[in-house]
């Protein structure tokens, strides 16, 4: 049977309130990926999701963002390559703390976009994911998008594995559409199975214009803090186990 990862981020408290229905959401997925503080989420809730993940089967993955919780995470912030790297690293260490078996990383928000286009970024990135790796003593992948990040993590010896989003909207060069445009964020659960099913049969998925992309996607991910969030993950699981497809982490 073949298979696919399902992921969703996760573990995002804001002030102690959860932005997210987790307990729904990790019943889904195969793979989280947990705030570490940056943009969202604190010690309680990073042990939480430790948790959960033990109970339900699901790999844990970190989630590090640019340290800017007042924004989500979700404003471009310029940092010198050094400190950005020292921050990934504490936001890492932080996971670990909580008792994370971390399986793989991947940025968040800015962050995740920021090192898909500056070279600058990806290296501080995968040098701070290459430092956990070594005292781990096993390399932990990289998950993201193709750009900088990928030849980034190849250079520091990690593994790189590509995901496509099943709720936002892709342009025909590959990219995201912006959050706050038309089509940039999809909440229809049979669009998002649909979309599933294409990537995991076919590596293809449909732009806002209409035009068909390839993406070689290991992994599918759902925002969980999308109001649609836990019907859509529920019917893009049921559409891929009913299409002859298992949802699994490959980590």
């Amino acid at each position: 049977m073949a298979s696919i990862d399902l992921n969703a981020d996760l573990g995002e408290t804001v002030d102690g309130v959860p932005t997210a229905d987790d307990d729904a959401m990790f019943a889904v997925v195969s793979s989280a990926n947990i705030a570490c503080g940056g943009h969202a989420g604190d010690a309680a809730s990073m042990r939480a999701s430790v948790e959960r993940a033990a109970r339900t089967g699901v790999a844990v993955g970190a989630h590090p963002s640019f340290p800017d919780p007042a924004n989500f995470g979700r404003i471009d912030v310029r940092m010198p390559s050094g400190e950005l790297e020292t921050e990934v690293a504490r936001q890492l260490a932080r996971l670990v703390a909580a008792g994370a078996d971390i399986r793989y990383v991947k940025p968040h928000g800015a962050l995740y976009h920021a090192v898909s286009r500056r070279i600058e970024d990806a290296a501080a990135v995968a040098s701070a994911v290459a430092a956990l790796s070594e005292r781990l003593g096993r390399a932990l992948p990289l998950l993201g998008m193709e750009g900088p990040i990928e030849a980034a993590a190849r250079a520091a010896g990690l593994p790189f594995v590509r995901e496509a989003f099943l709720d936002r909207g892709y342009r025909p060069d590959g990219t995201l559409v912006p959050r706050g445009e038309p089509g940039a964020v999809l909440q229809d659960p049979d669009a998002a199975a649909a979309r599933a099913l294409d990537l995991a049969h076919r590596g293809t998925l449909v732009t806002v214009e209409g035009r068909e992309l390839e993406v070689d996607a290991v992994s599918l991910c759902l925002h969980g803090d999308s109001p649609a969030a836990v019907a859509m993950a529920s019917a893009v699981r049921a559409a891929l186990e009913s299409g002859g497809v298992a949802v699994r982490a490959p980590w």
